[in-house]
């Protein structure tokens, strides 16, 4: 009985140095974190997302699994890939493929920036409602362009949405792809085991801007804004306990120009800053652009996202030959964009508080249940973690709601197959409304639908 003891000591200490050692090497070398990149042909975006990620000493040994449709974008970009790496000194294995699920082998995150119809479909969203004397600036988000941007986008929204679920479905989707209220809300209501947090650097920037504009230092202003994705609002702005809105106030009166910009105007009528530029703003509201005397007063420019559009593709072609010319590429950032914060929060434990696009599930008392809203989010190794924020102040959860209403019903036409309720969509849209008729806005449902073609769900076209 003694020598059989004896003998199970020492099998129980033999398995104990093995596990010690085994535990050992993996506290030491854990599995290599795996980043799939869909659309990674946005190469400029791909390039500054890579530069943030690869900075990190945590993150330079990562799996970087690049994806697109494009064959040419896709080698542009595994060319940045390597020579992001090369210039940083770090050694990532990178892959680039154009099938999509092994893009997404073993992934532990997701990152979205598809644009599905690319700069022609922006076109179409432009020049045709134009014709029925529809000014829009970025078309992006909400209206007519947003509404048709996002029935693009649905389907692929779909297959990427099952392709996680049956390959990687532990992976965050960390999405960037507009319209980010109406694809989170979608994907939501599609797919709701789908880890999926839309990122949007807004509240951020707007954040950055004013505290330029008012000389106090960034680091130092404590600010929360909540809302829906490019119309939240800074409900909190201050500067060590203080608030920063009677600085601005005093700035405003006595600055005629500054008055001049539709963000500034907004906020003088209804007390709280919006999180997007004024060009972004002027079309999620019926009060500006369908005035040529509002358009001249706050410097509006129609149609600026096609010159966007136009540079985004000439800048893409001045990469791919600098890439061709085995030239080096500027890496230098301005701030950390949040996909990487998230990431590297997630693998080490690092805690962060962003501002994130989430399903609005009991987060926000005065919007809608389950549309997305922007809310404070706080991000560590254990995901991503809404904050409650309660009800908005009355008059900013108004003019949301009018946002909010054209994106629950574009969703519900695409789940739905309902072609009247993208009519619809458009009659409630708040620019489209103060500028068209009820026949012309069905109108240029219908013709917008037929130059889509393909690229619409099925059962609307």
């Amino acid at each position: 009985m003694l020598i059989k003891r004896a003998v199970n000591i020492v099998r129980f200490q033999a398995i104990h140095q093995i596990v010690l050692r085994v535990y050992g090497v993996y506290a030491k070398n854990p599995p290599m974190t795996v980043i799939a990149f869909l659309g990674a042909g946005s190469v400029v975006f791909t390039r500054e997302l890579l530069a943030d990620i690869l900075s990190f000493p945590e993150l330079r040994d990562v799996t970087l699994a690049l994806h697109d449709i494009d064959p040419e974008r896709l080698e542009t970009a595994e060319a940045i890939a390597r020579q992001t790496a090369d210039q940083l000194g770090c050694h990532p294995m990178i892959k680039a493929t154009r099938d999509r699920r092994r893009a997404l082998e073993d992934a532990d995150f997701v990152i979205n920036s598809i644009q599905v119809g690319m700069h022609e479909a922006t076109v179409r969203d432009f020049e045709i409602p134009a014709k029925y004397g529809l000014r829009q600036t970025i078309a992006d988000t909400l209206g007519i362009g947003g509404i048709f941007r996002a029935l693009r986008t649905f389907p692929v929204l779909d297959a990427i949405a099952r392709d996680i679920e049956d390959i990687c479905p532990d992976a965050w989707f960390l999405n960037y792809t507009n319209p980010m209220a109406m694809n989170i809300a979608y994907l939501a209501a599609k797919a709701p085991r789908v880890k999926a947090v839309g990122l949007c650097h807004s509240v951020f920037w707007t954040v950055h801007d004013l505290a330029e504009l008012l000389h106090v230092p960034l680091e130092e202003i404590d600010y929360t804004g909540a809302g829906v994705n490019h119309q939240a609002w800074l409900l909190r702005f201050e500067h060590r306990g203080e608030s920063l809105y009677p600085k601005l106030d005093a700035l405003l009166a006595k600055d005629p120009e500054l008055r001049r910009r539709v963000r500034m105007d907004m906020y003088r009528r209804l007390g709280y800053f919006p999180t997007e530029t004024s060009e972004h703003s002027a079309e999620y509201v019926p009060w500006y652009l369908h005035h040529d005397a509002e358009i001249e007063r706050l410097r509006l420019p129609v149609g600026d996202y096609l010159r966007i559009s136009a540079d985004n593709v000439a800048e893409y072609r001045a990469v791919r030959q600098a890439m061709i010319n085995k030239e080096k590429l500027d890496l230098t950032r301005d701030a950390t964009e949040y996909a990487p914060q998230v990431i590297h929060s997630m693998v080490t434990g690092t805690m962060r508080r962003i501002h994130g696009n989430v399903a609005n599930r009991g987060l926000i008392s005065n919007l809608p249940e389950d549309y997305a809203v922007e809310v404070p989010c706080v991000v560590d190794r254990l995901g991503v973690r809404p904050e409650r924020v309660g009800a908005l102040p009355a008059q900013c959860a108004a003019v949301n709601r009018g946002f909010v209403n054209v994106g629950q019903l574009t969703v519900r036409a695409a789940i739905t197959g309902d072609k009247r309720m993208v009519r619809q969509a458009a009659m409630l849209d708040p620019n489209t409304a103060a500028t068209l008729t009820v026949d012309q806005i069905w109108e240029l449902c219908d013709e917008l639908t037929a130059a889509h073609g393909s690229l619409m769900p099925e059962a609307l076209i």
